[in-house]
């Protein structure tokens, strides 16, 4: 019979203390994960915090009139006519509010894939369960305090000084103006804090689940963040945003 006042292992872990452990013990976290790899409540924590913050900012800002703003400072908006406008509010408006929540899953079932196909490339092994647990637990991290951030901007700000581009300034882009390079603009938001710390926990995760050296494991997690660098970059060079 186990002794009640001896620590448990890592393998040992409840999924609570999995959600806990990974801001306070990450890599006895991931030790936990890769022996019995879970992802559902932290992927629902994650998609339930996006849509909490999503509907605060539409209850909070004229979500309306920013996208509005933002088409009249378009390079191309002597070409629209207020029609084509007040088509693109609308349909601006549905993408946010709709599918900002809808791409979680997306982007957690796409970011496993790319992971275990980083870990593979790095000639590892790393199931498709497995890589599911990292990439929603290095995640749920900056997500809880982006939610947070978010947030008391949201309550605690005028409104008319909120800027939903820039609801979580944890980037230099905060310190650009709307007047700056686009280009310049998505460069700079890809040095994120958040980003950075969910990147070192993806790290960290990588190496101890699929059993890789940390080299390997921040050469795919390096490899990623350039790719959606470029993606970024590329995406405001061509159409401006």
């Amino acid at each position: 019979m186990s002794d009640p006042n001896t620590p448990a292992t890592g393998a040992e872990m409840s999924t609570a203390e999995t959600l806990t452990g990974i801001f306070f013990e990450p890599s006895r976290t991931f030790e936990a994960l890769r022996a019995r790899p879970r992802f559902l409540v932290a992927g629902l924590i994650v998609f339930i915090l996006t849509c909490l913050v999503t509907a605060a900012l539409y209850a909070r800002v004229d979500m309306a009139q920013f996208i509005r703003d933002r088409i009249e400072q378009s390079p191309r908006a002597a070409q629209v006519s207020e029609e084509q406008k007040e088509t693109q509010v609308r349909v601006g408006k549905i993408i946010g509010m709709v599918f900002i929540p809808l791409a979680v899953p997306v982007m957690i079932a796409g970011g496993a894939a790319l992971y275990l196909l980083g870990v593979m490339a790095m000639g590892g092994s790393i199931t498709y369960k497995k890589a599911l647990a990292v990439w929603c637990y290095s995640w749920l991290p900056q997500s809880v305090l982006g939610a947070l951030i978010a947030l008391l901007v949201l309550f605690l700000k005028s409104p008319d000084s909120i800027v939903p581009e820039n609801l979580v300034a944890t980037n230099p882009a905060a310190l650009m103006s709307t007047e700056s390079s686009k280009v310049l603009i998505a460069l700079l938001r890809q040095f994120d804090l958040l980003r950075f710390f969910g990147m070192f926990l993806a790290a960290l995760g990588l190496r101890k689940v699929a059993k890789i050296s940390s080299g390997q494991a921040w050469a795919v997690v390096l490899g990623l963040w350039l790719l959606g660098l470029l993606l970024a970059v590329g995406s405001a060079a061509i159409f401006g945003g």
